[in-house]
């Protein structure tokens, strides 16, 4: 007797039960809604890693560049083991590098949380549409912040509202999650 491949379920195909709650397949690439999720949540985390990097390079920004005479550079060292000449002193609280580093740990206060709270909203089945959206613009919003608080500072409300705005996704998918949840507990 031969078995048609397509006809064999496995258990990755089956439903779990539940109204509106995920599948089996909800965590996996055949998933367009986790897929989505998993593109927007790469280009966070590189932008969070990117975020390392411009801390470094606000310590050396005009020491790199060399088109600042001698004794006008900046070179701002956090510790007494990262100073290269016995003339450099350290510094705790240089103004540039103290915005991009408020920055960076505005992204880990935020960026995490929405990052859990994301899965959980995956579970729920949500629709892809409106998911793979909120992630979209999850996603910008947080670039946005970076780029109007600690690239290129610009004046409020524009800070608030790219903080705002993921803030709110967050919060609109604990809601969801929340609402189709309540009938099990």
């Amino acid at each position: 007797m031969s078995t048609n491949s397509s006809t064999i379920l496995t258990p990755l195909a089956t439903p779990m039960p539940g109204p509106g709650m995920g599948n089996a397949t909800t965590f996996t690439l055949d998933n367009p809604t986790f897929c989505c999720y998993l593109f927007w949540s790469t280009v966070l985390v590189a932008k969070m890693l990117l975020m390392s990097l411009l801390t470094a390079l606000q310590r050396f920004r005009y020491k790199l560049l060399g088109l600042i005479p001698l004794a006008l550079r900046r070179k701002i060292f956090p510790n007494e083991e990262d100073l290269f000449f016995k003339n450099l002193e350290v510094k705790f609280d240089d103004p540039h590098v103290e915005r991009v580093r408020r920055a960076h740990r505005n992204d880990m206060e935020n960026i995490l949380p929405y990052f859990i709270m994301s899965l959980i909203y995956i579970s729920t089945n949500p629709s892809q549409a409106i998911a793979c959206n909120l992630f979209r613009v999850a996603s910008v919003a947080r670039i946005v912040h970076t780029l109007v608080y600690a690239v290129y500072p610009v004046p409020q409300p524009s800070r608030i509202l790219a903080f705002a705005t993921m803030l709110c996704i967050t919060f609109y998918m604990a809601a969801v999650v929340a609402l189709r949840t309540l009938s099990f507990i």
